[in-house]
């Protein structure tokens, strides 16, 4: 697991962690993020299963609570089969654009 910070966001690359054990340690080390936008980049691995995905709903649900992005990227799973709650991107530049449109909407108050 890698950790980088590029201003407000933090990313977080999986390596070879189960997707189960990369949640485990965020939530370890989540108060030391917890200001900051995260991405969570799986685009290493080269199987990600729906089940995988929801292991994050959690966290998600934490960090969006709090009024901040919570992006995965992953082009390993069917966008369609992902619930709502969680925002689940293709490509990382996908994922900057969609932290940037949500901070818009936090700024406007949406």
């Amino acid at each position: 697991m890698i950790f980088d910070k590029n201003g407000n966001i933090t990313i977080i690359t999986q390596e070879n962690e189960s997707t189960v054990e990369l949640v485990k340690k965020i939530e370890v080390l989540y108060e030391r993020y917890k200001n900051n936008n995260i991405i969570v980049n799986l685009t290493s691995l080269e199987k990600v299963h729906l089940s995988e995905i929801v292991e994050f709903l959690q966290i998600s649900n934490t960090h969006r609570k709090a009024r901040h992005s919570f992006v995965i990227v992953t082009s390993r799973i069917d966008l369609d089969e992902t619930p709502d709650e969680i925002v689940v991107v293709p490509t990382l530049q996908e994922a900057y654009d969609i932290i940037e449109m949500e901070e818009i909407e936090r700024d406007l108050g949406f």
